[in-house]
């Protein structure tokens, strides 16, 4: 599951358990409701204000929104600028 699919299940998650549609979310979140169904769809990723104002819109802490979320950092290799 790629971080935005898993993302918009937590949203869809917080959502349903707030008791709110897609529409009601986004009315209190000011989005337009096309972006919350992208979100939850796993079609785009939210910019952090978003997930602020979705966060108090569902009534869920924002890092409910990102439980399942890891990042595993890549492994550091010595590197050099090329110099002209």
């Amino acid at each position: 599951m790629t971080i935005a699919e898993q993302f918009g299940c937590n949203l869809a998650r917080c959502r349903r358990a707030a008791g709110l549609s897609q529409e009601e979310a986004s009315f209190r979140a000011g989005l337009h409701r096309t972006e919350v169904s992208s979100l939850e769809r796993g079609k785009r990723l939210p910019r952090v204000d978003t997930v602020a104002k979705l966060a108090a819109a569902v009534k869920a802490d924002p890092g409910e929104l990102f439980e399942g979320i890891a990042w595993e950092p890549g492994e550091l290799r010595p590197g050099y600028f090329a110099q002209s």
